[in-house]
């Protein structure tokens, strides 16, 4: 009989190789939760009851071959919300939860935002909904982004505008509205450090949506500046999820470019995570 246990000591130990015991035991309780359509309390308060999951033993090997377990699953949790992921999407973060928290904290008088890379759409539709008064828009260059954009969107409720743009050349000419807002994570991870990330991230989430040159690394950040400065009405803001690393280099730049009131914040472990800057 599989037993929920058994699953989860069959998972845990396919990952330990990949993860510390920990963290794999977590993934595991993710999964079988997910999976088997249960409330995590339920794998602890009832370890050895029977449980059946459709293709277990091919997510088992799609999870113990490093791919990450929301794409196994199909979905991850972000600001108290279930978003679907798909491949080539890239997987929500805790650490833009605290960007998106502090865009509440601080803007929610904000009319209309624009989401710059959206992804899954984790941010365009949580600020949707959690500024209801908010005229929400979204850009990817990706189709199948978009896609899964829009399937989140549907399914939560959340009224955004979606459209295709590259942040480096038709922002500005793709979005024509004027915004108090424009948010993003953009690629950011110099190509000198995939190396040192985690095979689950380097080897399985969207290159295009993770790294950039390194003799270029804040081309995101200035292409949406230099489009800022057409797109957002005076004294609007940009709010920027930034490698840890960059953050003077990003102060510098976005003084060159004209904006003023430059705020750098710390994310939950202490790294200089996010940032904001307004349209002098």
């Amino acid at each position: 009989m599989n037993t929920r246990r058994n699953i989860l000591d069959r998972i845990t130990a396919a990952l330990v190789p990949l993860y510390d015991a920990r963290e794999a035991r977590s993934i595991a309780r993710y999964y079988v939760a997910e999976a088997a359509r249960l409330p995590l309390s339920a794998l602890l308060a009832d370890p050895d009851a029977e449980v059946r999951i459709e293709h277990f033993d091919e997510d088992l090997a799609r999870l113990a071959a490093g791919c990450p377990v929301q794409y196994v699953v199909g979905a991850a949790d972000f600001f108290g919300r279930r978003f679907a992921v798909r491949e080539g999407v890239l997987i929500p973060r805790p650490e833009t939860e605290e960007l998106v928290a502090w865009i509440l904290a601080d803007e929610p008088q904000a009319r209309r935002i624009l989401d710059i890379g959206t992804g899954s759409g984790c941010i365009a539709a949580t600020l949707a909904l959690e500024l209801p008064a908010a005229e929400l828009f979204a850009a990817d260059i990706s189709e199948r982004a978009l896609a899964v954009a829009a399937e989140n969107c549907r399914a939560l409720g959340a009224k955004v505008v979606l459209r295709q743009a590259d942040a480096l050349t038709d922002l500005a000419e793709r979005f024509p509205e004027r915004f108090d807002l424009l948010v993003s994570n953009p690629p950011y991870v110099p190509e000198c450090d995939r190396a040192a990330m985690h095979p689950n991230v380097r080897d399985h989430e969207p290159p295009e949506a993770l790294f950039v040159p390194d003799d270029d690394p804040l081309r995101y950040y200035r292409a949406i500046a230099r489009a800022g400065r057409r797109m957002l009405a005076p004294g609007g803001r940009l709010y920027f999820e930034i490698y840890h690393r960059a953050g003077d280099a990003l102060v510098r730049m976005l003084s060159d470019e004209g904006y003023g009131a430059i705020r750098l914040r710390n994310d939950m472990n202490g790294k200089p995570r996010m940032l904001c800057a307004r349209l002098a």
